[in-house]
């Protein structure tokens, strides 16, 4: 059964403006900058049917191309021990929630499960284990202020992620364009 998720790719720019925030640091695992995205809807594993209920349902889809702009660090979960270090969006255009917004009426009017979970933007940088407190409290305080240029979301995906040891791969198993590109 294929692994989905919806997502949007930001350009090579912004690619390596997060990638530079790729310091060696124990117990850091950095995102690769070919698959570092924003998750608009992860699907999780779907049998071929619901998988290509989606894929038709995705399609009829329409939104105008929009800005986004990369600003700030965080972690997950903001209490605790840290699992992901993320990058979020100072301003983001309506678009994106618009963008959200029809996705999951287009799945959820093809019969596509979802889960109900607050739809929080950022693009995971890093995934943490065995790190210490102070070093990702420490790495949080000196990039707060991260900003990358803004890049037109222009198209998104619904991707196939295959669970390695190494890490998720990712796959495009279909691109979809944005209205006005």
């Amino acid at each position: 059964m294929p692994r989905l998720f919806v997502g949007i790719y930001p350009d090579s720019v912004v690619r390596d403006a997060l990638a530079s925030l790729a310091t060696p640091l124990r117990g850091f695992r950095w995102t690769p900058p070919e698959q570092l995205h924003l998750t608009l809807r992860f699907l999780g594993e779907l049998d071929d049917d619901a998988a290509a209920r989606a894929e038709a349902a995705l399609g009829t889809v329409s939104v105008g191309a929009f800005l986004l702009e990369p600003a700030g660090v965080g972690i997950f979960p903001p209490r605790g021990p840290a699992g992901v270090v993320w990058v979020g969006f100072g301003t983001t255009h309506p678009h994106l929630f618009q963008l959200r917004q029809r996705v999951d009426d287009a799945l959820l009017a093809a019969g596509v499960p979802l889960e109900l979970r607050p739809f929080q933007v950022h693009l995971t940088v890093a995934r943490v284990r065995e790190a210490s407190a102070g070093t990702v409290a420490e790495f949080v305080k000196r990039h707060r202020a991260f900003t990358a240029p803004p890049w037109r979301a222009t198209a998104f995906t619904l991707m196939e992620s295959r669970l390695a040891p190494a890490g998720a791969e990712h796959s495009v198993r279909r691109l979809y364009p944005l209205a006005g590109d």
